[in-house]
C-alpha cells in the first residue's frame, strides 16, 4: 500500500504542476542500478531500443461512403473525418459544430467494402444509377427527404444485409466506379498522413454477415499507395468475394505475395455473432471441428481483436464470469446484429473476449496452435465520420443520433416476433486503441500491432504498462525506470513466457497512469485464464493495486467500493477519491509451471457521468429511470501467455 500511496501523491503533484505528460517519461528514465548501468552509455536515454511512448487512435471509422452510414444521413467523407481526427473543428452531418478535446495520434477509415461508394452515387443520381429502375426509385426517395429518405435508407440497409440488393447498386471489384472510390480513399489517406504527428492507414471493413450474425473484420494495411493502389478491397459477395473467413485470409496472403506488403485483419463485435465469433467448429465447412490449418492461419492474420466499441463492451459477460462484479459493463446480449435471431445462454462462450481467450487455450491443446491468440484494441465503429470517445462530446453511432433531445431513448431496432428491441441509450461512446511504439509512423505503429503491444480503452487515455517474467521483485515497482526494468527482466503485453525456471512462479509488473484530462483510478486487476489438469479452461480475477488504502483480502480481492463523487446536476465528478497512478509487482499465488495460461490487466476508473447524463442537462430533459447515467470507464491490456513448452 505504501507504493500505491506514494505514486498517488507523486502523480497529483505532477498534475498540479502541469507536468502530466512528463510522468510517463519519468518511468522510463532515471534510477538505474549498478546491473543496469554496466556496459551502457552514461546517458540512460542513449541506445534505448524499446518503445517509449503510447499513441492513441481509432481503427474503425465509417464515412458517407458506407451504404448504412450514407443512407442514414452521413455526408462527411474521408477528408472530413481526417480533418476532424487531427484536431480541426468541422460541421457535423446535422449542422452542428464539433471538435475533439485532443487530436488523435493515428486514424483508420474502414468503410464497408461491399458497395463502397454506391450510396453517394445513388444520392447524387449519377447516370448509371438513374438508368437502373431500383436505383432511380432510391434516388428519388432520397431527393424528397424526410420520411421518404428515412424509409429508403432502411430498405436499402435491409436489402444489403439480406443480399437482395440489385447488383447494379452493389458496387464490386471490376466495376470502374468501385476502383475510382478506392483510389480516392488511398489518395486521401496519403494527403493526411503526417509521420510523427498524425498517422493514417489505408483500410476497409470486410462485412461478413451470416444470417444476421456479425463476423466483420477490419483490414488494415501497413503500406502506402505504391502497394494499396495496386488492389481493390475484398468483398463478401460471390463470385468475386466470399463470406468465408478462410477466403479472406487467402486474399490477405495473395496481397502480401503479389505486392510485398503487410496487412492484418481485426474482428469485432463477437457479442452480436450469436456464438460464431469464437466457435469451436467451422460454420463454413458444415460444422466440422476446427483443424490445425485453420488455427495457424487465423493466428497469423488475426493477431488483434476489437474488445470494445459503440455497440457494446465485449470483454466479459456476467453469466460467464459470475464472480466478477465488473463483468457487466455496457453489455449487449439480446440478439445478433440485425435482430433476426434471439440470444441464448449457450451462444455466450463464443462471443466474449475472455471466453475466446480461454477457448484458445483449449484448442491449442488439441490442435497445437491457438487460433484465438489475440491482443486487445478498442474502436468507435462510428458511422458519422466523427470519433468522439468522450462522454461530454458524444456524437452518436449514426447521424440520427447526433446530439438532439430525442436521441437518448429512441427505439433503435426491434423485432416484434422475437420480442427483441433496444433503444439508443444502449450505445456507448466507443473505445480507443493505445499502441506502445517507437514513433508515430505507419511502420512503428503497425509493427507494434502485429506484436500485440497494444491495449484497449473504453475512451479515456490512461497509460498502462504490463510486463511478465520470472525475476521481478517488489522493489521493481518502486523505480521510475519501470519500462527499462520491464523489458530487461521480462516481456511486454502481447508477449510469451515459457519454461518457468524451477521454483520461480510467473510475476507481473503493472503500472497505470490516469488520463490527464480524466478520472482517477479505482483499481488495477490481473485477469488470469488457465487450463486445469483435465484440460478445462478456468478463470480468476485478482485485485493487485487499489486506491485509497483499501485492503486486498486473502482471496486477492478488494470488496470495498471506491466511492462515488458524481454530481448529476452539473454533471461532473471530483478526483477526491481514487489514485492518479497505481502500480505493483504481482506474483501468481497459484502458478503451476505445467499448465498453460494467459494474463491481462484491467484498469478501472472511479465513477464518471455517462453521455446520457450530459444530454439530460444540456437538453433539459427527464431521463427514464432505466437509463444509466454514470459508469466506470476502463482499459484492457493485451494478454501475456504462458506455455510450459
Amino acid at each position: 500500500m505504501k507504493f500505491q500511496k506514494a505514486l498517488a501523491i507523486g502523480a497529483r503533484t505532477l498534475m498540479a504542476a502541469g507536468l502530466a505528460g512528463s510522468s510517463v517519461c519519468a518511468q522510463d528514465s532515471a534510477g538505474l542500478d549498478a546491473a543496469d548501468l554496466k556496459g551502457r552509455p552514461y546517458s540512460p536515454y542513449a541506445d534505448r531500443a524499446f518503445p517509449t511512448d503510447v499513441y492513441f487512435g481509432d481503427t474503425h471509422v465509417h464515412t458517407g461512403l458506407s451504404a448504412d452510414a450514407g443512407g442514414g444521413g452521413t455526408r462527411l467523407m474521408p477528408r472530413d473525418a481526417y480533418r476532424f481526427a487531427r484536431g480541426e473543428q468541422v460541421t457535423s452531418n446535422t449542422g452542428q459544430p464539433v471538435k475533439l478535446s485532443r487530436p488523435m495520434d493515428f486514424f483508420m477509415i474502414t468503410d464497408h467494402s461491399d458497395a463502397m461508394g454506391a450510396i453517394t452515387d445513388i444520392i447524387k443520381g449519377t447516370p448509371n444509377i438513374v438508368a437502373n429502375e431500383s436505383g432511380k426509385k432510391f434516388h428519388e426517395a432520397f431527393a424528397k427527404g424526410g420520411s421518404d429518405a428515412q424509409q429508403a435508407a432502411l430498405e436499402m440497409i435491409r436489402q444489403f444485409s439480406q443480399g437482395t440488393i440489385d447488383p447494379a447498386l452493389n458496387y464490386q471489384p471490376g466495376n470502374p466506379a468501385y476502383k475510382r472510390v478506392w483510389d480516392d480513399i488511398v489518395q486521401a489517406t496519403e494527403e493526411f498522413n503526417e509521420p510523427h504527428r498524425f498517422t493514417t492507414f489505408a483500410a476497409f471493413e470486410w462485412t461478413c454477415l451470416v444470417k444476421g450474425n456479425n463476423l466483420h473484420r477490419n483490414v488494415i494495411f501497413r503500406d502506402g499507395p505504391e502497394r494499396t493502389g495496386r488492389i481493390v478491397p475484398y468483398t463478401t459477395t460471390p463470385p468475386i468475394g466470399s463470406p468465408d473467413p478462410r477466403d479472406l485470409w487467402k486474399w490477405l496472403q495473395n496481397y502480401e505475395d503479389t505486392t510485398g506488403g503487410d496487412v492484418l485483419a481485426i474482428p469485432h463485435n463477437g457479442n452480436l455473432s450469436n456464438g460464431m465469433m469464437f466457435a469451436l467448429q467451422d460454420d463454413f465447412a458444415d460444422g466440422e471441428p476446427l483443424d490445425a490449418e485453420y488455427a495457424a492461419t487465423r493466428q497469423k492474420w488475426e493477431r488483434l481483436y476489437e474488445a470494445t466499441q459503440i455497440k457494446g463492451d465485449g470483454e466479459a459477460h456476467p453469466m460467464l464470469s459470475p464472480d466478477d462484479e465488473f463483468a457487466d459493463f455496457e453489455t449487449w446480449d439480446w440478439g445478433n446484429l440485425d435482430a433476426s435471431e434471439a440470444k441464448t445462454a449457450a451462444m455466450l462462450p463464443g462471443e466474449y473476449t475472455r471466453s475466446g481467450l480461454k477457448r484458445g487455450l483449449e484448442l491449442e491443446k488439441k490442435l497445437g496452435t491457438n487460433p484465438f491468440k489475440f491482443g486487445l484494441v478498442g474502436a468507435s465503429d462510428t458511422h458519422t465520420g466523427l470519433t468522439t470517445p468522450d462522454n461530454d462530446n458524444f456524437f452518436g453511432k449514426f447521424a440520427a443520433y447526433e446530439p438532439n433531445p430525442e436521441r437518448s431513448n429512441h427505439l433503435a431496432k426491434e423485432n416484434k416476433e422475437l420480442d427483441i428491441s433496444y433503444r439508443s441509450w444502449r450505445y456507448i461512446t466507443g473505445g480507443l486503441t493505445a499502441v506502445w511504439a517507437g514513433s508515430n509512423t505507419r511502420g512503428a505503429l503497425f509493427d507494434a500491432m502485429e506484436r500485440r503491444e497494444v491495449y484497449a480503452t473504453t475512451g479515456p487515455r490512461m497509460r498502462v504498462r504490463l510486463f511478465g517474467g520470472f525475476d521481478f521483485k517488489t522493489e521493481d515497482a518502486e523505480r521510475r525506470d519501470l519500462a527499462q526494468v520491464g523489458y530487461r527482466k521480462g516481456v511486454p503485453m502481447g508477449g510469451d513466457l515459457t519454461n518457468a525456471p524451477e521454483g520461480k512462479p510467473a510475476s507481473f509488473l503493472v503500472y497505470a497512469l490516469r488520463d490527464p484530462e480524466g478520472a482517477n483510478l479505482d483499481r488495477v486487476q490481473i485477469v488470469k485464464g488457465w487450463l486445469d489438469k483435465d484440460g478445462k479452461a478456468r478463470e480468476r480475477v485478482y485485485d493487485v493495486a487499489v486506491s485509497d488504502d483499501r485492503e486486498i483480502n486473502s482471496e486477492g480481492r478488494c470488496k470495498t467500493p471506491v466511492g462515488d463523487t458524481v454530481d448529476l446536476s452539473i454533471p461532473a465528478w471530483k478526483n477526491t477519491i481514487g489514485a492518479s497512478e497505481l502500480g505493483t509487482v504481482w506474483t501468481d499465488p497459484d502458478f503451476d509451471p505445467a499448465l498453460s495460461a494467459f494474463y491481462y490487466a484491467r484498469v478501472i476508473e472511479i465513477p464518471t457521468p455517462r453521455w446520457t447524463a450530459y444530454d439530460a442537462i444540456k437538453f433539459k430533459i427527464k431521463i427514464p429511470r432505466e437509463i444509466p447515467l454514470k459508469g466506470q470507464e476502463r482499459a484492457y491490456t493485451s494478454p501475456i501467455w504462458y506455455s510450459p513448452k
